[in-house]
């Protein structure tokens, strides 16, 4: 950005063309949908090397969480977009006799995605296929701590979109804080809940309605019924993946005292299985995003007991996967959400003792229990509250598209994936159509005896 005045005439021109009724057909959406995809496609290597600059981040892991999931995201809208933009029609009331009612869904207008660094460019673009299938422009700010993933996003927007558009602007908070105090319709912010925060106060002051895609500390329940040696292979893949980077990782376990141990074997076991007796040589595992991440990590891996890993290189930003048994919860690792790949491991004795403990806590982003007990199922899904959850599983409901993603409390504020993203950039508006005749005269003054002609009316109801 050049000048402090840049936001508001980025805004100024977005609104013109909003104004101007182009992005609101069909034609339109799917259009740009399309465009996008084939930009996408076009510029994968460029995508995997962007990443692996980024933060060394694997090619498989790059397709599958940055490119392929935008991809389906995409051919998913595509296939249902003509059918939510229509006004649809629900049930008249009997006091409004004779009408018709509807729901017009219509864009906000000009909105602002605000992306994170962990997943740079798929949480940053994902926001914006909303936008476009919603009819809305949108400005992208881009995390300043991915350089390279940036530079990338603002080409790919550039050279294949009109500003008043799209457009991406990057820098750091300074130009978060002046694009904040623009006029937006619409923003949607991903990231840590402290900036989230600062997001929702901008927004509160402008009246600007938003979302919050935040995180926090999601745990991980494994009870004696549960298969440990599958339970070992999706609870390491989902924590260690983007070198535990990730909003819905598991953040720490509440094992059951009686598999403790063998879990945590099954555990150190399938960390050698995926990276090898070297995670530092391996080529799959990823690096810390930055100095400053790094030595919080350090910190918090040093003040815990470690069961199986714990090497660090602070040249490379490289922590290798860590277990960290016999923590308890006034540790420093139990204060905050990790966000790496440490992974404290705590007890319980009864499944209601369990839940108490994530009960005290704020609510997570994620809950996974691992389980065969139909019983225990039952009673964590419907006793904790957390923005998502997977039974026997983790991470994975991102990929659902029929699955709304977003927080709960702490953890955020509404939800995107799938129909939820269009809904997230879309005002539902409610429509009453009705004749001029008849005019029914009950509720025009003066109303002498009609009162009890209401009361009567409200019991038919």
């Amino acid at each position: 950005m050049t000048s402090p005045q840049e936001p508001e005439t980025l805004v100024q021109r977005q609104k013109e063309f909003f104004n101007s009724g182009q992005t609101r057909p069909l034609a339109f959406r799917t259009k740009m949908l399309r465009r996008l995809q084939k930009a996408i496609q076009k510029e994968e290597k460029a995508i995997i090397a962007a990443l692996s600059a980024d933060f060394r981040k694997p090619p498989f892991e790059t397709f599958a969480t940055e490119i392929a999931i935008l991809e389906a995201e995409i051919k998913f809208l595509l296939k249902h977009l003509r059918r939510w933009i229509q006004p649809y029609r629900v049930k008249s009331s009997f006091l409004n006799f004779p009408s018709k009612d509807y729901i017009y869904p219509e864009p906000y207008g000009v909105s602002l995605v605000i992306g994170a660094w962990n997943y740079p460019f798929q949480l940053t673009l994902s926001p914006v296929l909303g936008a476009i299938a919603a009819g809305c422009c949108a400005i992208l700010k881009p995390s300043e701590l991915t350089p390279a993933t940036s530079q990338l996003l603002a080409r790919l927007i550039k050279e294949h979109f009109p500003p008043e558009y799209l457009t991406v602007v990057q820098g750091g908070p300074e130009v978060s804080q002046a694009l904040l105090e623009q006029p937006f319709d619409k923003i949607f912010f991903t990231g840590s809940v402290p900036v989230g925060r600062i997001v929702a106060q901008a927004a509160a002051r402008q009246l600007i309605p938003v979302t919050l895609e935040l995180g926090g500390k999601s745990p991980c329940l494994i009870d004696e019924t549960a298969d440990l040696a599958v339970a070992a292979k999706r609870i390491i893949w989902g924590k260690f993946i983007n070198a535990g980077q990730t909003c819905v990782a598991p953040d720490y376990l509440l094992v059951q005292e009686k598999v403790k141990e063998p879990l945590l074997k099954e555990l150190a076991s399938t960390i050698q299985e995926f990276y090898g007796t070297n995670p530092a040589q391996s080529p799959d595992f990823a690096r810390i995003i930055n100095e400053r991440h790094f030595q919080r990590l350090k910190g918090l891996l040093d003040s815990s007991p470690v069961y199986a890993g714990g090497q660090s290189d602070a040249s490379s930003l490289y922590i290798a996967p860590t277990l960290l048994a016999n923590v308890t919860w006034d540790q420093p690792i139990m204060q905050e959400e990790i966000f790496g790949p440490l992974l404290p491991v705590l007890t319980y004795k009864t499944l209601p003792e369990a839940i108490r403990q994530v009960n005290a806590r704020p609510k997570p982003l994620a809950l996974y229990l691992f389980s065969k007990s139909k019983k225990a199922k039952e009673m964590v899904l419907t006793q904790t509250s957390s923005g998502g959850a997977c039974v026997n599983d983790t991470v994975s409901h991102l990929a659902n598209p029929f699955l709304p993603f977003g927080g709960v409390g702490t953890s955020g504020q509404g939800n995107y994936h799938g129909k939820a993203s269009f809904e997230a950039f879309s005002h539902q508006k409610s429509v009453l159509m009705k004749p001029s005749k008849p005019d029914v005269p009950l509720r025009y003054p003066p109303y002498q005896n009609k009162f009890s002609w209401m009361r009567k009316a409200f019991k038919w109801l």
